[in-house]
C-alpha cells in the first residue's frame, strides 16, 4: 500500500481531497487560529470603511481605507520576505500579530473616546497594514514547512478558504457590532481576535533548518531575493499578471462601503451582507478549485475568472437592485480566490525553499501595489463622475487583464525538483581565508568538439542565467585563441562564503544543465576548477588615474 493510501486510511482523507492538509496538526491548529484572527479583521475593516463614511462625504477618502491596509503590504513586504528567509518565522509571526493586537486595542480606545479623524484613522490602518506586510510572508513561506510539497495546492486554498469563510460571516458580524455598539466595539474585537493565533504559535515548536552558513546581510538578502525573480521568467509572469488584477479587481473592495450607503435604508448591515456575499462566492470558489486546476490550464482559469470579475463590476455599477447587487458579488469572489490561491501556488512551486519568503513578499509587493494604486484611481474616478462609471471602468480593466493573456500566458505549475542538489563540499584551500575572504574569481576549462559548440553555448545562455540567479558576477564566457577547443566560464563573487552559499542555492533542476555541460566535455579529466581570490597591488590612487574613462 502506498504512503498515500495509508495517509487515507489513518485519517479518512483522501490525498487529493481540498482537506488532505489537516492530516498535518501542526497546520490544522494554526489554520483554526487563523480564522478567528481573520474573524477580527473583517470586522475591524467594516469599522474603519463605516466610520470613515460617518467621518466624510469623500468617496476617495473612504476609498483610501482600502488603500491604508494594502500599500505597507506593498512598501514593507520585500523587508518582510528577507527576514523570513533569514530568521525564525514562528518568532516574527509573533511580533507581527502582538504588534496589530496593540495597534487596534489603540484603535478601539480612540474610537470610544471620539478623538479620531479621517486622517488618524487611516494612520492607524496603515499600522495595521505594516504588521500584515510583516506576518505574511513568514506565514506563507510556512506552509510549504508543515505539509509536504503535494499538499501544498490544498494548503493555498484552504487558507484562502479560511478567510473567506471569515469573510462570509466576518462583515456581517461586524455590521452588527457596529450597528449596535459602534465602530469603537469592532475595533475592540478585533485586538482580541489575535490572542489564539499568538496562543498558537508560541505553542508551536518549529524545528530550526539546519544552516551552517551566517544569515545574509538584509540589504544583500533583499538584492539577491530581487535578483533571483527577476531572472526566473515564469515568476516574473505571474508577478505582472497579479499586479494588473490587483488594480483592477481591488474596485469592488474598494467601493463597497460608498456602493452600500446608496442603497434605500443602507447602513452597516447592507455593508456587511454585501461583503457576505462575496465573502459566499469565494468559499465556492474555494471548494472547486482542485477540479477546475485539474481540468482546465492556468491561463484558462484565470482569463475566465478575469471575465467573471468584469461581469460582476458591471452588474454593481448599472444595476440599483440590492438582491441583484448580492448575486454579482458571488462570482466575483468566485474569481478572486481561484485567481489569488493561482497566483500564490504559482510562485511556491516555481521557487526553492531558500528564497521563497522574498520570492511571496514580491508576489505580495506587485499585487497588494496593484490594490494600493487601484483603490486610490477608482476612488478618484468615482469622485470625479460616479460609482456607476468608476465600476464600469473596472469591468474593462479586467477584461483588459483576460486579453494580456494571449502575449504574457501563465506558466504551468512547476514540475522541477527544487529542492538542495547539496552535493558541494568545500574544497581544501591551501591559503587561510576568513569567511568575509575576497572578492572571488571562479574560471572552469572545458574541451569542446566544434560540432558540439551550438548545442554547447545554448546551455551557456541557461548556465549564464543560473549562477546569475544565484549570486555569481561579471559571468563571462572565453575561448582560447591558440587551442579553439578550449572554452572558459568565469565569474565572481564578493567573498568565499558567497561561493559557498551560491553553490549551496543550487537545486537539482539546475543540476540538468551541469550534466548536460560534461557531456560534452572531450577530456581525459573532468572539467578542471581554478578558484582564485584577487590581491590588490595598484594603489588605489594610482588605479583612478589609470582607470579607463568609458567605466565611468
Amino acid at each position: 500500500m502506498s504512503a498515500p493510501d495509508v495517509e487515507k486510511t489513518r485519517s479518512g482523507i483522501g490525498p487529493n481531497s481540498v482537506l488532505a492538509p489537516f492530516r498535518h496538526e501542526t497546520f490544522r491548529i494554526l489554520w483554526i487560529a487563523t480564522l478567528a484572527s481573520n474573524l477580527g479583521g473583517l470586522v475591524q475593516s467594516v469599522g474603519a470603511g463605516w466610520l470613515m463614511t460617518e467621518l466624510t462625504d469623500s468617496y476617495d477618502m473612504v476609498a483610501l481605507v482600502q488603500a491604508s491596509v494594502t500599500l505597507p503590504v506593498m512598501l514593507f513586504s520585500l523587508i518582510a520576505g528577507a527576514l523570513a528567509d533569514n530568521f525564525d518565522r514562528r518568532i516574527i509571526m509573533i511580533v507581527a500579530q502582538t504588534g496589530m493586537a496593540l495597534v487596534s486595542l489603540a484603535l478601539a480606545v480612540l474610537a470610544f473616546l471620539g478623538l479620531l479623524n479621517p486622517w488618524l484613522l487611516l494612520t492607524f490602518t496603515f499600522l495595521l497594514g505594516v504588521g500584515t506586510a510583516l506576518f505574511n510572508p513568514s506565514w506563507q513561506a510556512s506552509v510549504g514547512d508543515i505539509v509536504p510539497r503535494h499538499d501544498l495546492p490544498g494548503a493555498v486554498t484552504l487558507n484562502s478558504l479560511g478567510f473567506n469563510m471569515m469573510r462570509s460571516v466576518g462583515p456581517a458580524v461586524g455590521g452588527l457590532i457596529v450597528a449596535i455598539a459602534g465602530a469603537a466595539a469592532a475595533f475592540a474585537a478585533n485586538a482580541v481576535s489575535y490572542l489564539p493565533l499568538i496562543w498558537a504559535l508560541v505553542r508551536w515548536r518549529r524545528p530550526a533548518p539546519a544552516n551552517p552558513l551566517p544569515r545574509e546581510r538584509l540589504g544583500s538578502a533583499i538584492w539577491a531575493g530581487l535578483r533571483y525573480v527577476s531572472l526566473s521568467p515564469n515568476l516574473t509572469v505571474v508577478l505582472a499578471r497579479s499586479a494588473l488584477f490587483g488594480f483592477a479587481a481591488i474596485a469592488i473592495l474598494a467601493l463597497l462601503p460608498s456602493l452600500a450607503a446608496t442603497y434605500v435604508d443602507g447602513g452597516p448591515m447592507i455593508y456587511g451582507t454585501l461583503l457576505g456575499s462575496f465573502g459566499l462566492g469565494a468559499i465556492g470558489g474555494a471548494f472547486i478549485n482542485a477540479r477546475v486546476r485539474a481540468r482546465f490550464s492556468n491561463e484558462t482559469i484565470v482569463r475566465f475568472a478575469c471575465v467573471g470579475f468584469a461581469l460582476s463590476c458591471v452588474v454593481l455599477g448599472l444595476s440599483h437592485d440590492i438582491l441583484l447587487s448580492h448575486l454579482a458579488l458571488l462570482p466575483a469572489g468566485a474569481s478572486w480566490v481561484l485567481t489569488l490561491s493561482l497566483f500564490n501556488v504559482s510562485i511556491q512551486l516555481s521557487t526553492p525553499r531558500w528564497v521563497v519568503g522574498r520570492a511571496l513578499a514580491l508576489y505580495q509587493t506587485a499585487t497588494f501595489g496593484g490594490m494600493a494604486a487601484g483603490s486610490w484611481c477608482w476612488g478618484k474616478i468615482a469622485d470625479a463622475s460616479s460609482l456607476s462609471w468608476a465600476l464600469v471602468l473596472a469591468g474593462a480593466a479586467l477584461a483588459a487583464c483576460a486579453l494580456i493573456g494571449l502575449r504574457l500566458p501563465l506558466p504551468k505549475f512547476e514540475s522541477r525538483d527544487l529542492s538542495p542538489l547539496n552535493s558541494f563540499n568545500e574544497p581544501l584551500l591551501k591559503l587561510q581565508l576568513q569567511p568575509r575572504s575576497g572578492p572571488i574569481m571562479v574560471m572552469i576549462d572545458y574541451e569542446i568538439d566544434e560540432a558540439d559548440i551550438g548545442k554547447f553555448l545554448s546551455l551557456m545562455a541557461d548556465r549564464r542565467r543560473i549562477r546569475i540567479r544565484d549570486g555569481a558576477r561579471q559571468w563571462g564566457l572565453l575561448r582560447d585563441l591558440e587551442k579553439p577547443r578550449i572554452w572558459v566560464e568565469s565569474y565572481h563573487v564578493p567573498t568565499w562564503i558567497d561561493y559557498v552559499r551560491h553553490h549551496q542555492r543550487r537545486t537539482k533542476a539546475d543540476a540538468e544543465n551541469a550534466v548536460s555541460l560534461r557531456a560534452l566535455h572531450r577530456g581525459a579529466e573532468p572539467p578542471y576548477v581554478h578558484r582564485m581570490i584577487e590581491r590588490q597591488i595598484v594603489p588605489l590612487k594610482e588605479n583612478l588615474i589609470l582607470r579607463d574613462p568609458s567605466e565611468s
